[in-house]
């Protein structure tokens, strides 16, 4: 590890703090309507970011008095991140246009917190990690009430704030009780204390770690934590809850990566049970709960919950192997979802949104291609080979066999036997049930091109899987330096 006294490991978030300043000063002095070209220029801004977050190398290096880290882990997150944030604000045009929503304040919300999220990956203190979590919830509690003339928007918003804010609570309670314990809440300050403990360490870490936990378990809606989660989508805007379905889900299952494996990487023997729990709880609920929703949107809300269930499996095996497991999850989750709230934005009827999973019926007959890419993104969220959602949970499962948890990887492949039931009744709607009234034929560019990359990444990842195979193993190695040597 560098200290280093200049700015340019930072220099990703600083370049995008200022842009999304700019373009929010661009939109407050614009007269007419800037909603379509802010969100081109945060696109760009977004890009642009991408290529300086890769610019930074994968090396470890610290900024902040070590408050701020970036290395090899955080580096493929940020992408990841990055890669989300600018397809659900791409995929958000046609919807703003339509709903008569456009407001340049959208994509700026969506770059603070993408910025926030960003902070939350290369956090390396409590207080750093606190101050990244707040700013892309702050943002995100406003974009879920975005369609402020709308009363379910306007609920679902209320309900993530209050129980966000509930959340916050715990979060910071556990760290003030770690705080307490050891006078620090530096990370590395941490892995030494834990190191000199050993096996024993003291209850109030404990205490500490598992409020940490709760908190961190409510920003994935893992259950217990999930009750927020169905009612956030539904009434959401749609464009929203895709980016909701990504970008912040994957924030923070890497901030829970980095924190346990990190500053709690010796409480293994302590955190690996709660994961566990809640990993089987999060793929009973996501398997059984989905079974009878008939809103899509819902419907995506219990799928995520299982496949924050399955991606768990690989964290509680606690080791590289698990690790790149989970990068490897995220990175074919990112493209599956963005891809599915792709189709679900063009399911408009007369002019206007259609949620409900009836109204896919005949898609095959009035929509061919759009059923063909829903078809393939529906069997590879349900795991079916040779598809790459298949791969994804293989390497979950094979590392959590691995660390000898054989149970937790029957239940998860029992769960996703049950989930794939709900995937295939949609495949089946579309291809096996009466044709009713075809969508509008008036198509996005944007969409088009994500529900195309979506399905070609998702089909070539079958094909060619070497190259996200390496880039995951070799950011799963930098959290477990021993295994690399």
């Amino acid at each position: 590890m560098t200290e280093t006294l200049d700015l340019f490991p930072v220099l990703p978030e600083i370049f995008a703090v200022v842009a999304t300043v700019a373009l929010l000063m661009l939109g407050v002095f614009k007269k007419e309507d800037a909603t379509r070209g802010i969100s081109g220029l945060a696109i760009a801004v977004m890009a642009v970011t991408a290529l300086l977050v890769v610019a930074t190398g994968g090396e470890r290096h610290t900024a902040f008095g070590g408050m701020f880290m970036i290395d090899g882990f955080g580096v493929f997150a940020k992408v990841l991140i990055l890669a989300a944030s600018a397809l659900t604000a791409a995929m958000s045009l046609q919807y703003l246009d339509k709903e008569k929503l456009g407001r340049f304040e959208y994509p700026v919300l969506i770059l603070f917190a993408t910025i926030g999220m960003m902070m939350m990956v290369s956090a390396n203190d409590f207080m750093a990690l606190y101050l990244g979590l707040e700013l892309q919830s702050l943002s995100l509690y406003v974009l879920a009430a975005y369609h402020r003339d709308s009363a379910r928007a306007t609920e679902a918003g209320l309900k993530y704030f209050v129980l966000g804010s509930m959340a916050s609570g715990l979060l910071l309670y556990g760290t003030s009780l770690v705080y307490g314990f050891s006078g620090t809440t530096s990370f590395d300050s941490l892995v030494k204390i834990f190191g000199e403990q050993g096996a024993h360490p003291h209850l109030g870490f404990i205490a500490g770690l598992v409020f940490i936990m709760a908190g961190l378990c409510f920003k994935i809606s893992a259950v217990p934590f999930h009750m927020w989660t169905p009612d956030v989508y539904e009434g959401a805007p749609t464009p929203v809850t895709s980016f909701f379905a990504v970008a912040p889900k994957i924030a923070a299952l890497i901030l829970l990566v980095r924190v346990l494996t990190g500053p709690f990487a010796d409480l293994i023997d302590q955190w690996r049970q709660v994961i566990i729990a809640v990993s089987v709880l999060s793929m009973f609920v996501g398997a059984f709960a989905a079974i009878v929703q008939t809103n899509i949107k819902r419907l995506m809300a219990y799928s995520s919950i299982g496949h924050v269930g399955f991606i768990l499996v690989g964290l509680a095996a606690g080791t590289a192997e698990g690790i790149q497991g989970v990068l490897v999850y995220l990175a074919l989750y990112l493209f599956m979802n963005v891809g599915t709230f792709a189709v679900i934005l063009c399911m408009r009827s007369k002019g206007r949104l259609v949620e409900g999973i009836g109204d896919l019926a005949g898609l095959s007959k009035t929509n061919p291609a759009m059923a063909a890419v829903m078809a393939v993104l529906m069997f590879s969220m349900a795991g079916i080979p040779p598809m790459a959602g298949f791969w994804g949970k293989f390497y979950v499962f094979m590392a959590a066999i691995n660390a000898g948890l054989y149970t937790i990887a029957i239940i998860g492949l029992l769960t996703s036997v049950v989930s794939a039931f709900y995937y295939i009744r949609i495949i089946k709607v579309m291809y096996f049930d009466e044709a009713g009234e075809a969508f509008d034929r008036a198509g996005s560019t944007a969409l088009s091109m994500v529900m195309a990359v979506s399905t070609l990444v998702v089909l070539v990842f079958t094909f060619i899987p070497a190259p996200l195979i390496n880039s995951a193993k070799a950011a799963a190695l930098v959290l477990f330096p021993a295994a690399a040597g």
